[in-house]
């Protein structure tokens, strides 16, 4: 989960396609570079050797001076294991 926020905070759209689920992922991964990332709270982890769920919020801001906005997405995302290594496999969004 770290890695991946991180990744998009830097804006490595590889990182994020290479652990998404190769079941679930989208063909391509675009990150807005308008917007900066500010931190990640992980508010809650769960799970097992093989699956996962970690609650999280990410904070965001975007624009400039009046047009300055900023909030954060929340989501609740589920990672599987396959071959030794972590996958994002889906997750439920809520943002504000």
């Amino acid at each position: 989960m770290r890695s991946r926020y991180t990744a998009y905070a830097v804006g490595e759209a590889d990182h994020v396609f290479r652990t998404w689920h190769p079941a679930a992922r989208p063909d391509v991964i675009e990150l807005d570079p308008a917007i900066e990332w500010l931190g990640l709270d992980v508010v809650d982890v769960a799970g097992d050797d093989t699956e996962g769920v970690v609650e999280f919020a990410a904070h965001w801001r975007s624009g400039e001076g009046v047009t300055r906005q900023s909030g954060a997405i929340r989501e609740r995302s589920t990672f599987v294991r396959r071959a030794g290594r972590w996958f994002y496999r889906d997750g439920f969004v809520s943002e504000s």
